[in-house]
């Protein structure tokens, strides 16, 4: 993944991450290989050209967040642009990203964060676990863009009926064990669960699914390498839900300042 462009910032790498990130660069184009205005999306799909992304990348929460939830809306309404996915824009980007939004949801198929917030190539690093879930290695793989690239934004956003959500909370219901290593996803998600039976909802399942995305933006916002940044305002930290029937995202906290 090749970033530049954030000596500053860079100073809260550690060299553990640094080595981290030069391992990581196969991942790297260079190998060779609340919502914010409408819109007007008349002939939107039809051409390549000027697109959301074409202007200067957003280097604040807030300008990220506002160009997310614009992407959204046009999604929303049908009219996506899909802007900035053609071969020029894949040269453009070759030898350097710099995304300026993470977006952390679930492997689910019915949310492709690309299309859910109508990005193109090159604008979100995603990090795709099943229920959203994290681990040491995915924390890092969510710190890797503000810590390297300078990305000012990070999404966690649940979804509508969630399956693995689904499955963890009739698991623990039941007391019974899920198969394999859908267990290590289960006991994962073990506190929202008990967030969720002691506020006794009428959807046990849909409360479990945005207090688990509420509790994991907490945890990253207090995490000790976003804290600080956090703290400047240099990120902004929001956890969302997606509908799968009406396409909107939702923001439940974390919405940065203006």
């Amino acid at each position: 993944m090749s970033v530049t462009g954030y000596p500053q910032r860079r100073t809260i790498v550690t060299g553990g991450l640094a080595a981290t990130a030069v391992l990581l660069t196969g991942c790297s184009s260079s190998s060779g290989a609340e919502p914010a205005a409408q819109v007007g999306a008349a002939g939107a799909a039809s051409t390549p050209s000027p697109s959301p992304s074409a202007s200067a990348r957003p280097d604040s929460p807030s300008g990220a967040f506002t160009r997310l939830m614009e992407g959204n809306r046009r999604w929303v309404k049908g009219a996506p642009l899909h802007p900035d996915q053609d071969p020029r824009r894949r040269e453009a980007v070759a030898e350097e990203q710099k995304p300026y939004a993470v977006v952390l949801s679930c492997i689910d198929s019915r949310v492709p964060p690309e299309l859910v917030f109508d990005t193109g190539i090159g604008d979100l690093f995603v990090i795709r676990t099943g229920g959203q879930v994290v681990a040491p290695v995915v924390t890092g793989s969510v710190e890797y863009g503000p810590l390297t690239a300078g990305t000012p934004l990070i999404v966690v956003l649940g979804h509508q009926r969630c399956g693995a959500i689904k499955a963890a909370y009739k698991a623990m219901h039941d007391r019974t064990t899920l198969p394999g290593n859908l267990q290590t996803i289960s006991e994962s998600l073990r506190t929202a669960y008990e967030a969720t039976v002691a506020q006794k909802a009428a959807d046990p399942v849909d409360a479990m699914i945005r207090i688990h995305a509420r509790q994991t933006a907490a945890a990253l916002r207090s995490n000790t390498s976003l804290s600080p940044l956090a703290e400047q305002g240099e990120l902004a930290v929001v956890s969302a839900y997606y509908s799968l029937d009406t396409g909107r995202v939702d923001v439940l906290n974390g919405t940065p300042a203006a």
